[in-house]
């Protein structure tokens, strides 16, 4: 029993943190004073005084102390962390035959409350045990019609509800795990498994929130509140994301809701609210459209992503259809106080068009035929789109809309037409060509695009688009300024009379244009516009890549090119092999003479290269590949550059210029 109240000890020091004696009044074994430091998840401090062998005052700044203004877990830890200290009592009272005597009342006073202690923490593990995942947790949501706030508070227990009047202490106590009585009938360590599982998500949500009330308030100046407010310790005020969060946590159970000073249980459920208008036929030429509830007995709340609607003891969270649907006209009549629309028979057309197609099914149709209603509602829309190019290569389209066996240009508007339309339809199809950059030709009733990057962007992007929506047309002359992907069919290669020739007689470039083209492919640019009005596309372009490393690689002048022959020396014959090498999907036609040269500058052709009889004994493997090199160079006029640092030396070199 002993080794077990022992053990209890250390455990008891251990869980309450690292305690440190600060100071000491020591005047003999009756009368000192203590004050220490007890390190846990906070900072404790504790101060004991002892006078004539008996506790004179004790303190310490845990809530557990100011809640009971008695001994504390820290005072108490303080306390026996002293008494096992024999280092801080005076020499002359230090000795072990005198110890026993001279503490004997201080060991007293030290094993009374820690007996006390230790009951307390048996029962504490008894009750903990008892009350093991039966905690449970109750929210009750209080909403203020006026301000719009809403805030929740809580309530904890099994048998008993408790109200949890400190959020941040209630914090604490779950990060401490602290044991602590709420009343006769709930008292429990502050862990996890104490809850019930059902309560989980709610506990998450508090403690959430609780350590931002707590960190809120601690950390601010009673002189300057957080947006003017004290953040309460009572309850969590929702903004627009705490909304979210708790409907997340509670939906599709029942909780206390308080408005206007009444409570009452509701439930928070993702059905939609039955909320719905009627069009109703009061004559020939009148009819009307009222909602199906009481529009201001209805509470909408704004969370930061949904809409909710309390009606009929339900929260329901509106889905993003029925907030700009259903919800979007009742507001509409909440604004203008509305409880009904009165409207004509000419008026029907534009409901028909316009308000039914936007609200789809907010509005149910009452003492109306089928055939009465196809008098006003549109047939869907269809559209034709021509394309062409204007005398200044700008871009045009003319639409026309078709309702049926009716045509005509929506631009105009000196039309007179005496069926109904669908006008959402016609405005988004009329919206695609503004976001498009298309301007609006009055003079001709049609749309028009002049700038040359927003058309190349049509005919690359957009215009697949366009074909998804509409009907496209185009004439002759649209088709023939498309994109154009420039090709080499075929190309000859020869050398003649010591000349090296390229044929390009068969690339679709204009030679004309093929400078400026060039230009604008060394620039980045994604397009090159032709004075046929058509558009050349410069970006990943074999072609066009290999026209600028000829070119510039062999500092050709663009006038060689008019002709489509390029003469050049025959030394250059290498680099172009390379360059034919990068391009693909053309025929290359190469005569003898210019394969006879690649191939024999082959590194493995030099072996077949013969060094003199008079040179082989004298020369190494390095130097004779140097002069194999040197004499294939001069085989075909190529010019080469004898180096110092080739290692063939002066003598050597002397020979081999007179072979």
């Amino acid at each position: 029993m002993q080794e077990k109240k022992e053990f209890k000890k250390q455990e008891h020091i251990k869980a309450c943190g690292r305690v440190e004696i600060i100071n000491t009044e020591y005047k003999n074994s009756k009368n000192f004073e203590i004050n220490g430091i007890v390190v846990g998840s906070e900072a404790y401090k504790t101060y004991i005084a002892v006078c004539d062998g008996e506790i004179d005052d004790i303190t310490c700044n845990c809530q557990d102390y100011y809640n009971h203004y008695g001994v504390c877990k820290h005072t108490l830890a303080t306390v026996m962390t002293f008494a096992e200290d024999t280092s801080r009592v005076p020499e002359e009272e230090n000795n072990s035959s005198k110890l026993n005597n001279q503490y004997r009342n201080f060991k007293q006073i030290v094993n009374t409350f820690y007996n006390e202690e230790i009951e307390e923490i048996e029962q504490e593990e008894e009750i903990t045990l008892k009350n093991k995942g039966t905690i449970k947790l109750e929210p009750k949501i209080i909403y203020d019609k006026f301000s719009g706030d809403m805030r929740v508070e809580f309530k904890v227990g099994n048998k008993k509800m408790y109200k949890i009047k400190d959020l941040s202490e209630f914090y604490t106590r779950m990060i401490e795990k602290e044991f602590y009585k709420y009343g006769e009938k709930l008292q429990f360590v502050h862990t996890r498994e104490m809850f019930e599982e059902d309560s989980n998500p709610l506990l998450d949500f508090i403690l959430q929130y609780a350590e931002i009330i707590k960190y809120a308030n601690s950390n601010s100046n009673s002189n300057y509140r957080y947006y003017g407010k004290a953040l309460s310790d009572t309850s969590i005020i929702l903004g627009n994301s705490g909304i979210d969060d708790i409907f997340q946590v509670l939906k599709g159970k029942k909780v206390a809701f308080q408005k206007d000073y009444n409570t009452e249980e509701i439930e928070l459920t993702e059905e939609q609210p039955n909320i719905e208008f009627r069009l109703k036929k009061m004559s020939e030429d009148q009819y009307v459209i009222t909602p199906n509830i009481e529009i201001f007995n209805v509470t909408i709340m704004k969370g930061k992503d949904y809409r909710y609607v309390l009606l009929n003891k339900k929260l329901h969270r509106c889905t993003k259809e029925f907030e700009k649907t259903n919800l979007k006209l009742l507001e509409l009549f909440r604004q203008n106080y509305m409880t009904e629309v009165l409207l004509g028979k000419q008026e029907l057309t534009g409901l028909f068009s316009i308000v039914i197609p936007k609200v789809k099914d907010a509005i149910v149709i009452e003492n109306m035929t089928e055939e009465e209603i196809e008098q006003y509602r549109p047939q869907n829309l269809e559209a034709k789109l021509y394309l062409d190019f204007d005398k200044n290569d700008f871009l045009t389209a003319e639409i026309k809309f078709i309702y049926g066996e009716e045509e005509f240009n929506p631009l105009d508007e000196k039309l007179k037409l005496n069926f109904p339309r669908n006008m959402i339809q016609e405005t988004k199809a009329l919206n695609i060509f503004r976001k498009t950059g298309f301007m609006f030709d009055n003079k001709n009733l049609r749309f028009i695009l002049p700038d040359n990057d927003k058309i190349y962007e049509f005919l690359t992007e957009d215009i697949n688009y366009y074909m998804q929506k509409f009907e496209v047309l185009a004439t002759e002359k649209f088709k023939n300024k498309q994109i154009r992907h420039p090709k080499i069919e075929n190309m000859g290669v020869k050398v003649e009379n010591d000349l090296l020739s390229i044929d390009l007689k068969n690339l679709e470039i204009d030679s004309k244009e093929l400078q400026e083209i060039m230009e604008k492919y060394a620039l980045k640019k994604k397009y090159h516009r032709l004075k046929d009005g058509s558009f050349i596309d410069l970006e990943e372009n074999q072609e066009i890549d290999f026209l600028d490393k000829l070119i510039t690689g062999m500092d050709i002048d663009y006038k060689q090119i008019k002709d489509g022959e390029i003469r050049l020396p025959v030394n250059r014959s290498l680099y172009l092999d390379q360059l034919l090498k990068g391009i693909k999907g053309t025929e290359i036609t190469k005569n003898a003479e210019y394969k006879k040269i690649v191939n024999e500058l082959n590194k493995e052709q030099l072996e077949e290269m013969k060094v003199p009889k008079n040179l082989e004994p004298i020369l190494r493997y390095y130097q004779k590949t140097g002069f194999k090199w040197l004499k294939v160079l001069d085989a075909y006029h190529f010019g080469g550059i004898l180096a110092d640092d080739m290692g063939l030396r002066k003598n050597h070199s002397n020979v081999i210029s007179n072979c």
